[in-house]
C-alpha cells in the first residue's frame, strides 16, 4: 500500500464522514424534539437534485446550495404537519416521506442525469497547512461543506447544552406537557427542529451532487439516509459521539471506492454491503449492550402530543 493510496483513504474517510455527519446532526436535532424523523433518505435525495439543478440554472454553487438546504427544509415540514400538527405516526409518516422524496427527486431530475454539472463546491487549498505532510491532504484540501459540517456539530452542542431556546427543546422532547406547562411552544418548537434537519439532511444530498460526484443520477444517495439515522442511536444522541461514527461509517464508503487502488481483488457487491452490514452489527451489538441500562433516547421520541388531552 503506497503512501498515497493510504492517504486518499483518509481524506475521503474525511469526505464521506462530513456528508453522513451532517444528515445524522439533523436527525439527532429532529430526535431531540421527540419527532422521529425516517424520511432522511428522501430528504437528502431532494436537496441533492435541488442543489444540482440549482447550479446548472444559475452557475453559483453557494446558492445552490442554499436552495438545496431550503428545499429540505420544507419537505421536512410536510412530515412535521402531518406528525407535530395532525399527531399522525412518525413512522409511518416518515418512510412515506422517503419514498415519496425518492421518486420526486428521480422525477425532477430526469432531465438533469448524464448533464455536466453547472458549478461545483471546490476543496479548499489552506495556506501553509494544506502542505502538512499527510495531515495536508487529509484535513486542509476539503470541501468547504466538510467544515461547515464540524462548524455545525459545535453549534449543535453549544445550543442544545448551553442555551435556553436548546432546553426548551430537549424538554418537548423529553416531556412535552412539561415543556407546554412552563410555556414553550411543543409544535413551534418541534416544528423548528424538523426543518432544521431537513435542512441539514438537504445540505448533506447537496454534498453529494456538488462536490463529491457532481453529477445527477438517480439513486445516487444510495441508502446513506438510512445510516445517518443509524448513526443518531449509535451517537447516543450526542454530536460529539455522532461524529465519531460518522468517521467509522465513512471510513466504510471510502473504502468501497478506494480498495482497488490498493490492488486488493475483492468483490464489489461484498464492498457494497459493508457500511450496511456493519451498521445492522452496530446496532444488534446496541441493543444488546442496553437491555438491562436505561436508554438515552429522548423519552418522548416517537409520541404525538395534543395539547387537549394534557
Amino acid at each position: 500500500m503506497s503512501e498515497a493510496s493510504l492517504i486518499g483513504l483518509l481524506a475521503a474517510t474525511v469526505s464521506f464522514g462530513a456528508l453522513l455527519y451532517l444528515a445524522a446532526l439533523g436527525e439527532m436535532v429532529s430526535e431531540k424534539a421527540g419527532i422521529l424523523n425516517l424520511g432522511v433518505e428522501g430528504m437528502m435525495a431532494m436537496g441533492a437534485v435541488s442543489g444540482f439543478m440549482a447550479a446548472l440554472e444559475f452557475g453559483n454553487p453557494w446558492l445552490a446550495l442554499l436552495i438545496a438546504v431550503l428545499t429540505g427544509a420544507a419537505v421536512a415540514l410536510v412530515h412535521g404537519w402531518f406528525t407535530v400538527v395532525l399527531g399522525a405516526e412518525q413512522v409511518v409518516s416518515g418512510l412515506s416521506l422517503t419514498i415519496l422524496g425518492i421518486g420526486m427527486a428521480a422525477y425532477l431530475g430526469k432531465n438533469a442525469v448524464g448533464r455536466p454539472p453547472g458549478a461545483v463546491l471546490a476543496p479548499v487549498d489552506w495556506p501553509v497547512l494544506s502542505d502538512i505532510r499527510w495531515l495536508g491532504p487529509v484535513l486542509f484540501r476539503q470541501s468547504p461543506i466538510v467544515y461547515m459540517a464540524v462548524a455545525v456539530g459545535v453549534v449543535a452542542w453549544f445550543v442544545l447544552s448551553r442555551t435556553r431556546i436548546g432546553l426548551a427543546l430537549r424538554a418537548a422532547g423529553e416531556s412535552a406537557s412539561t415543556a407546554d406547562a412552563a410555556g414553550h411552544s411543543v409544535v413551534g418548537l418541534r416544528l423548528g427542529a424538523v426543518a432544521v434537519g431537513g435542512g441539514l439532511a438537504g445540505a448533506s444530498g447537496a454534498y453529494l451532487t456538488l462536490s463529491i460526484t457532481p453529477q445527477w443520477a438517480e439513486g445516487i444517495t444510495a441508502g446513506r439516509g438510512w445510516i445517518a439515522v443509524a448513526l443518531v442511536i449509535f451517537g447516543a444522541w450526542r454530536p460529539g459521539r455522532v461524529a465519531l461514527g460518522a468517521l467509522l461509517f465513512g471510513g466504510t464508503l471510502a473504502l468501497k471506492t478506494r480498495l482497488q487502488t490498493f490492488g486488493v481483488d475483492f468483490s464489489p457487491i461484498l464492498l457494497s454491503m459493508l457500511p450496511y452490514l456493519l451498521t445492522i452489527g452496530v446496532l444488534v451489538a446496541i441493543s444488546i449492550r442496553s437491555r438491562n441500562r436505561p436508554s438515552p433516547a429522548p423519552a418522548a421520541l416517537g409520541i404525538a402530543y395534543r395539547r387537549e388531552e394534557r
